[in-house]
């Protein structure tokens, strides 16, 4: 059988995604660039829509207590770390977790086989610790802003790349079970970009020392994708194509930030580990 052409290969619902795209982002970076509260608020925007994808998705579309209790959750983690109470905020995300678990009681999930509430208790931490150390990491001066700049300019190219240099050059595929279309050329085509944009936006934007850009940038491009993978193996479990249908061509708010939620838990633990910004 022959090959689809080109054109074919990279159509795969290319246009709604970049009319998606140019749409979303234009809101999304001013509200980055303007910080706090604006930037609060895409984060708790972004918070609730991710929780009710959650749950949504581990139980079957429908909405009972306990999923309730999982965006109530997630939306009161934001608010309290918003106000200074990272604490109060840790301490929301660790009952809520359990009261989600307990109020699920004997209900399957979606797959029919596993118990819902250990489900949900592990999404209010999946979507409300990347949340916590976006708030960390982007905090209110211009270097948190010019980090988190650079890295959604690492994660869209890694994403880019790897689309483009997946559909072109194809060959043996990455994790079949897990995401059919993702291929090695893929992935090396995305941290190749990703290399190339994070040493570029990151000498434009007055950070030093190139080569850590290009490491630091590979690294991260391979913890995003390893997000995606993450995201698509919950998917797969749960037999859903999309977490929803609210964005048109990426489907749902979790599967376009699924590599943004692996890099920028990365990126705060580096700077946890190194005890300062990772950038110059």
């Amino acid at each position: 059988m022959a090959r689809p052409s080109l054109l074919a290969r990279w159509d795969d619902g290319l246009l709604a995604r970049v009319l998606s795209a140019l749409v979303l982002a234009p809101p999304v970076l001013g509200a980055i660039y303007l910080g706090p509260p604006y930037s609060n608020l895409l984060v708790l925007l972004a918070g609730a829509a991710m929780a009710w994808e959650w749950s949504r998705l581990c139980g079957g579309g429908k909405l009972q207590l306990a999923e309730y209790l999982v965006i109530g959750t997630v939306v009161l983690a934001v608010l309290c770390n918003i106000a200074g109470g990272q604490v109060l905020a840790g301490w929301a995300i660790i009952a809520g977790a359990m009261a989600s678990v307990l109020s699920a009681g004997g209900r399957s999930s979606a797959d029919g086989k596993s118990p819902l509430g250990p489900w949900l208790g592990f999404g209010i931490f999946y979507v409300t610790l990347p949340l916590l150390a976006f708030e960390t990491l982007r905090a209110g001066d211009t270097a948190g802003r010019n980090l988190i700049f650079w890295l959604l300019a690492v994660v869209w190219s890694t994403d880019i790349g790897a689309f483009f240099a997946g559909r072109t050059i194809g060959g043996p595929k990455l994790l079949p079970s897990v995401s059919p279309k993702k291929t090695w050329a893929g992935l090396l085509g995305g941290m190749a970009l990703a290399m190339l944009v994070g040493v570029g936006v990151g000498l434009g934007l007055g950070m030093a020392n190139p080569v850590w850009l290009a490491v630091l940038a590979a690294v991260l491009a391979f913890v995003s994708q390893c997000g995606d993978f993450l995201e698509s193996g919950f998917k797969r479990h749960f037999n859903k194509k999309d977490s929803s249908g609210l964005i048109p061509g990426h489907g749902g708010v979790l599967d376009r930030v699924d590599g943004v939620i692996t890099a920028i838990l990365a990126l705060a633990l580096l700077e946890r580990i190194g005890h300062g910004p990772v950038l110059g």
